[in-house]
């Protein structure tokens, strides 16, 4: 099989779809993998690195979406990308298609068949892919949001150290979501020694974190009573709201944003499913930050993208395996034969064919026959 792993083109988006060891191995399987010129740079990957291992190293990402069968990105197609997408072509990155209409409707017209990694799922409802993502965005949030409450930017913070001084009391931190990139912002702020609230929807998850971080954080049921009051006291708001495939609930109110003191901060990792906060928009890392309500907002959708080489090894050792058993058995074989892998897949030829995505895009669902 061709394997095309062009360069990203979202902004500052320094991660690449496979590192050396992946190229290695599916060269080794008698596959050609064909990489565009500078891809992983960002993440200090080198070209000849790539064609040390076997790579065909390509001038332009539109020579790789034409001849390759398989195109293994990170994020989303954009742009001119969508124009180079071809009927039958297998894209295999993160879609969060619920949130980008655009997109899917490319796909369709296109009859691309797209698997989306935040959708591979186990049958113990495990995302394999996505937790490596949510766990390393989780942990930024919370450095991210720690950085914009000081004061020394031209957005300036409420001067708050998360972490406090004897005397003075500690920053508050409200995360909404508790599940692996909540877990994971939690983990940091625990670490700068904030007071951290955790709000989840399930009593099950709630317990769990209690018994891993005891009396290092404060856990509550997600009602609007215990949103409306966490919100309005904390420093910094984490949104971390995850249904798999779906567009994120709006679960903080703009009324409830209004309420916090002015120049505190809100991260939403959920972005990439339309944001859980109703006051939350996308944005760069180049222009990151915009203030709403007298609330400092950051909203960038390709949040692991700030660790570059750090993501990229995360997400490519969880991927490789997929990589592998699509080359080697092709579409229809690969995705009989792994039922996590069938999961995955959002498009093919032209119908939509995941329920969650079909529905928040009010579009037909056809369920994958193969």
């Amino acid at each position: 099989m061709i394997i095309g792993v062009p360069k990203e083109i979202k902004n500052n988006e320094n991660r690449v779809g496979l590192v050396v060891a992946g190229v290695k191995t599916l060269v080794q399987g008698g596959h050609t993998v064909l990489v565009e010129r500078n891809a992983g740079f960002g993440c200090g990957i080198g070209d000849e690195e790539y064609q040390a291992a076997g790579a065909e190293m390509v001038e332009s990402s539109k020579k790789i979406f034409d001849v390759s069968q398989l195109i293994v990105k990170v994020k989303e197609p954009v742009g001119l990308e969508l124009n180079y997408l071809h009927e039958g072509q297998i894209l295999f990155t993160f879609l969060h298609l619920a949130a980008v209409p655009t997109v899917a409707s490319a796909l369709m017209a296109r009859k691309v068949t797209a698997i989306a990694y935040e959708t591979i799922q186990t049958p113990d409802g495990a995302l394999p892919i996505l937790k490596p993502m949510s766990e390393i965005a989780g942990k930024v949030a919370t450095q991210i949001g720690a950085y914009l409450l000081q004061k020394d930017r031209s957005d300036k913070g409420k001067g708050v150290l998360l972490g406090g001084v004897p005397g003075v009391n500690r920053g508050r931190v409200t995360i909404v979501g508790g599940g692996i990139a909540g877990m994971n912002a939690a983990k940091i702020a625990i670490g700068i020694g904030a007071e951290v609230t955790m709000i989840d929807r399930d009593v099950r998850r709630l317990e769990y974190l209690d018994d891993i971080f005891g009396s290092r954080i404060r856990t509550l049921m997600s009602n609007i009573s215990n949103i409306e009051a966490s919100v309005r006291n904390a420093d910094l708001v984490v949104g971390a709201v995850l249904i798999t495939g779906a567009k994120a609930p709006k679960i903080v109110t703009r009324q409830m944003v209004r309420e916090m003191e002015p120049q505190s901060v809100i991260v939403d990792i959920s972005i990439d499913q339309g944001g859980c906060i109703e006051t939350i928009r996308p944005t760069t890392h180049d222009h990151p930050t915009y203030e709403e309500e007298g609330v400092i907002h950051y909203g960038v959708t390709n949040i692991p993208a700030a660790v570059a080489r750090t993501s990229t090894y995360a997400l490519t050792n969880v991927t490789l395996p997929y990589v592998v058993q699509l080359a080697n058995k092709g579409f229809i074989q690969a995705v009989r034969e792994n039922s996590a892998l069938f999961q995955g897949v959002n498009a093919y030829q032209g119908q939509i064919t995941y329920k969650t995505v079909a529905d928040d895009l009010n579009l037909s669902y056809e369920p994958l026959k193969i």
